[in-house]
C-alpha cells in the first residue's frame, strides 16, 4: 500500500475504533471525524439503507456507513490511489457486509446505476473543490430519479451551494470552520 500521511478511526458502529487509512495523494480530503461525527449524528439511524459514497477518497464516509448498518454501500471514485486505498482499507477491517468499489468517473457511475435501476436512500458527495461540480451532479441525481422516496442528499463543500431544483423539499445548511454541509431531502 503507498506510504500513509495519516490514520483515522471509524466513529461507531461495528468497527467502532478500528483504523483506517488514506493515501498520500493531496487531492484528496478525508472528511474529518468531527464532520463524519455530526453528519451521522443529523442522519441518526442508516440501517438498512442504501449508501452511495461519491468521490469515496478513503472511503471514510462510505466504511462509517458500514459500520453503522447501512444495508449496501457504493463506492465511486476515478483514482487510482483512492480505488487501493479503499480496498485495503476494506480487507483490513475484514468488511463482511455488502458494498461494492466502482472506479469510474461521476457520470459513468450514475449513467450505471441508472440502468440497472438502483436507488439510494443517502448520497453523500464531496468532489475536488475546484471542480465546481455540486449543482451539476445534484441536478443530474434528481433529475434522474437516483433517490428513493425520501432519500437525502449529503454535499461537502467550500462554499454555499447554489440549488433550486423543483424536489428538493428541505435544505439544511450546517459550518464547520471553512466546511459547509449541506443536506438535501427530496
Amino acid at each position: 500500500m503507498q506510504q500513509k500521511r495519516e490514520m483515522m478511526r471509524i466513529i461507531a458502529g461495528k468497527y467502532k475504533r478500528r483504523l483506517i487509512f488514506w493515501p498520500e495523494d493531496i487531492s484528496i480530503r478525508p472528511t474529518k471525524d468531527r464532520i463524519r461525527e455530526a453528519i451521522f449524528a443529523i442522519l441518526n439511524d442508516i440501517e438498512g439503507k442504501t449508501f452511495l459514497d461519491l468521490y469515496a477518497g478513503s472511503g471514510s464516509i462510505g466504511l462509517e456507513a458500514i459500520s453503522r448498518g447501512a444495508k449496501k454501500v457504493y463506492f465511486v471514485d476515478k483514482g487510482v490511489p483512492a480505488i487501493k486505498c479503499i480496498n485495503e482499507n476494506v480487507k483490513a477491517l475484514n468488511i463482511v457486509e455488502d458494498y461494492e468499489i466502482l472506479k469510474m468517473e461521476d457520470l459513468d457511475a450514475l449513467n450505471r446505476f441508472i440502468k440497472e435501476d438502483i436507488k439510494f436512500d443517502i448520497i453523500f458527495l464531496d468532489p475536488p473543490y475546484k471542480e465546481g461540480k455540486y449543482e451539476e451532479i445534484i441536478h443530474f441525481i434528481l433529475d434522474n430519479n437516483l433517490l428513493n422516496s425520501y432519500g437525502i442528499i449529503i454535499a461537502e463543500s467550500d462554499r454555499k451551494l447554489l440549488l433550486n431544483h423543483p424536489l428538493i423539499i428541505k435544505n439544511k445548511e450546517y459550518k464547520y470552520g471553512d466546511i459547509i454541509v449541506t443536506f438535501l431531502g427530496v
